[in-house]
């Protein structure tokens, strides 16, 4: 939310509430509300993922519903308050802090006619990235971008790694259930893939284990290969996230002289024509 929503022209208690709730880095009341609000959504989530606990729901059952109905009547009063507070209370609404304020309300309510939606309400959590404005953090969003950056130029390499994966899971299920039969637990082919699934990715559950010599051969072989896969995306994204960060630094380093880039993090002179290299910032 920017300076460029706040009410205008409206009472003065507008443009002070608008302060309040939006200019942490300038209003200092504004610094304390937020913080303030962190805490409450903290709390009450803890308060919904105790009600879940049915020992707990049994003995503090009444009170943990009271506090809930507590932090929804609040919420719900927070957010008309900056509904009220905006110029255009459509950009608020259908903004993601704004989305998200409601869908933290919502449940509770519905809760009168479905009741176990009330457990929706741990959306709430979401609100908490408000903290990246609070302690100041936005900085780092940076580097998101970079990790988005790299997932996305890897995505094409990543499908056809999953897509080789799916393909090997069905060759290796099928086999394992020629080999071992309903008489071991693999029931059908789809329960033998499952069962290659969980081998292949080293999760191993347990509940399907092959009997027969060749059938453990074949698991360990699985095994073996899943450690060798496991290490494949992990070096597919590696390589692209180091190339965004490179093209980051390289893009903000040019020569004063002849405005090349393609310089390196530390080069102080151009490659080029010898001039100054100059920092004019990544993005």
């Amino acid at each position: 939310m920017t300076r460029s929503n706040r009410a205008r022209n409206g009472p003065p208690w507008r443009g002070q509430l608008y302060d309040i709730l939006f200019e942490t880095d300038i209003h200092v009341g504004a610094r304390v509300f937020d913080i303030l609000l962190i805490l409450t959504i903290i709390a009450s989530v803890l308060v919904v993922m105790l009600d879940s606990v049915e020992s707990i729901e049994a003995r503090h059952g009444f009170a943990l519903h009271v506090l809930e109905w507590v932090f929804t009547v609040l919420f719900t009063v927070e957010y008309a308050a900056r509904l009220a507070s905006v110029r255009s209370k459509r950009r608020y609404a259908l903004s993601f802090f704004g989305i998200v304020d409601l869908l933290s309300i919502i449940p509770t309510y519905l809760s009168l006619i479905l009741y176990d939606t009330r457990f929706l309400v741990v959306i709430r959590v979401l609100r908490v990235l408000r903290v990246f404005r609070v302690l100041k953090l936005v900085r780092f969003l940076g580097e998101a971008r970079v990790l988005g950056r790299a997932l996305a130029a890897s995505r094409f390499r990543v499908i056809v790694f999953l897509i080789t994966v799916a393909t090997l899971v069905v060759i290796l299920g099928s086999f394992m259930y020629l080999i071992e039969g309903p008489a071991a637990g693999f029931t059908s082919i789809p329960v033998a893939v499952y069962w290659a699934v969980v081998t292949l990715t080293t999760v191993g559950f347990g509940d399907i284990t092959p009997v027969t010599a060749p059938g453990q051969f074949l698991a360990a072989i699985i095994m073996l290969l899943g450690y060798g896969l496991i290490a494949v995306p992990t070096g597919i994204v590696s390589v692209e996230l180091a190339h965004a960060r490179g093209l980051v630094r390289v893009r903000g380093r040019v020569c004063s002289g002849c405005r090349s880039g393609g310089h390196d993090e530390d080069a102080r002179f151009c490659k080029t024509c010898g001039g100054t290299v100059v920092d004019v910032g990544g993005e």
